[in-house]
């Protein structure tokens, strides 16, 4: 049965994007990253956020702008929304309820990876009991303000099982389970 993972890119500052959402921080930075490229070839749909969806995006103005890894990746994606677009979207299936969302996903990832994509998706996921891995690139860079990795004041403790943990050219790579 899939899994569900969350990956993200992080600042060193604990900020996965900038404020608004801006994910331009991260563009000159994407590069080799052997974790990364395991992920893509282990992952078998996508579970995004509304948000992330029709967010900015760390390709934009090159040839893999709009497309998950850049163009890297291709296959299913199911993007959690209350709103569903007028016209249908080729390969992105919207659905209104995390449950559904999270279902439709893991069936039609196999025994690969649902990656989730968006941190209000992810933390609704963790919430729920649901997620069963992080994969953190750490970036080294400071942002200062933005959107945090977990923010969620007066939550709950998280036990996390650390898995691997890796070099990249852009980026240290922290991959993690949770403990239930």
């Amino acid at each position: 049965m899939a899994k569900l993972l969350y990956s993200v890119g992080m600042s060193l500052d604990g900020f996965i994007a900038g404020p608004g959402g801006d994910m331009s921080w991260l563009a000159d930075r994407i590069g080799p990253n052997p974790a990364v490229d395991r992920l893509v070839d282990e992952t078998g749909a996508l579970l995004v956020g509304n948000r992330t969806f029709r967010g900015d995006d760390p390709y934009k103005g090159t040839e893999g702008e709009g497309e998950a890894f850049g163009g890297g990746w291709s296959g299913p994606q199911f993007v959690l929304t209350h709103h569903v677009p007028d016209v249908p979207v080729p390969g992105v299936t919207f659905v209104g309820d995390l449950a559904g969302g999270v279902a439709a996903a893991k069936a039609a990832a196999g025994e690969k990876y649902v990656n989730v994509l968006g941190a209000s998706v992810a933390r609704q996921c963790l919430e729920a009991g649901l997620l069963d891995e992080i994969l953190v690139c750490v970036v080294p860079v400071l942002l200062g303000d933005g959107v945090r990795l977990f923010d969620h004041p007066g939550g709950t403790r998280v036990g996390l099982e650390r898995v691997d943990v890796t070099q990249a050219p852009h980026a240290t790579n922290i991959w993690t389970r949770v403990v239930r």
